[in-house]
């Protein structure tokens, strides 16, 4: 999907005392949302049932932050890191995921997602990080790199 710098302007602030919350089954399809994540992603939960979770995956990210993700929760592990999400509008907002499995009679079954906010210091470092990475991958970068 090709997108117009201009779009991406907007930021969606989560409230502090709020989670945003999900669960996919084993391919990333999503199979549950809770209120928070429909407000703040500006989807309808019937936008976000049933289809891969990268619905909300951010240009800016890095394809390597998702095999990561990926590696480490396919391996049974939980996983920690700050995320930056695209909204149905074209705006964002950021996030520090932890993403887990979630095992039935001790088999693995699906995995959920818990989200909390950045403050502004973290959102910097996580962009400046990001931004590097795409460099070194050799991804493109749509905004001005942070030096």
């Amino acid at each position: 999907m090709e997108y117009n710098e201009s779009e991406f302007l907007f930021e969606t602030e989560v409230p502090e005392n709020e989670l945003i919350v999900s669960r996919t089954d084993l391919n990333g399809i999503i199979t549950y949302v809770n209120d928070t994540f429909i407000k703040i992603s500006g989807f309808s939960e019937s936008e976000l049932i049933g289809k891969n979770h990268n619905i909300v995956r951010h240009p800016d990210m890095p394809k390597s932050a998702f095999i990561d993700l990926w590696d480490t929760i396919k391996k049974e592990k939980k996983w920690n890191g700050n995320i930056k999400n695209i909204r149905k509008d074209k705006g964002f907002y950021w996030v520090n995921a932890t993403i887990s499995g979630v095992y039935k009679d001790g088999k693995l079954v699906e995995y959920k997602s818990i989200r909390i906010p950045l403050n502004n210091q973290e959102k910097l470092e996580s962009q400046k990080k990001y931004d590097r990475a795409k460099i070194n991958n050799n991804e493109k970068l749509r905004h001005i790199v942070y030096k």
